[in-house]
C-alpha cells in the first residue's frame, strides 16, 4: 500500500476553513496528518483510498497524481492527490 499526500494547489474566493495553497494532508492508512475540512475530506477520501490500493485513473496523465476540488463551487479549493510508493 502507498502513502497518499494531498496538497492544496489553488484556492479561489474565501475558504471558510482557511485552506491555503501549499497546505498538505498526509494519509498513511492509520491516520490523517494535517488539517482538512470535513467537506473536502468527504470528496477526497474515496480517491485517496483507491490510490492507496493501486487504482489508476484513465484521465490522469500521471498515474500517481490526480486533482480534485472541494464541493464549494463559490470558493473552490483544488487538491493535488499524490501517491507516494513505499
Amino acid at each position: 500500500m502507498s502513502l497518499v499526500e494531498a496538497t492544496v494547489k489553488s484556492q479561489k474566493g474565501k475558504c471558510a476553513f482557511g485552506h491555503k495553497v501549499g497546505d498538505k494532508i498526509i494519509f498513511d492508512g492509520r491516520s490523517i496528518k494535517g488539517d482538512i475540512c470535513y467537506s473536502a475530506l468527504m470528496v477526497l477520501l474515496p480517491k485517496v483510498y483507491a490510490m492507496r490500493y493501486g487504482v489508476e485513473f484513465p484521465w490522469s496523465k500521471n498515474k500517481d497524481i490526480i486533482c480534485n476540488a472541494c464541493p464549494d463551487a463559490e470558493n473552490p479549493v483544488v487538491f493535488e492527490i499524490r501517491r507516494i510508493k513505499k
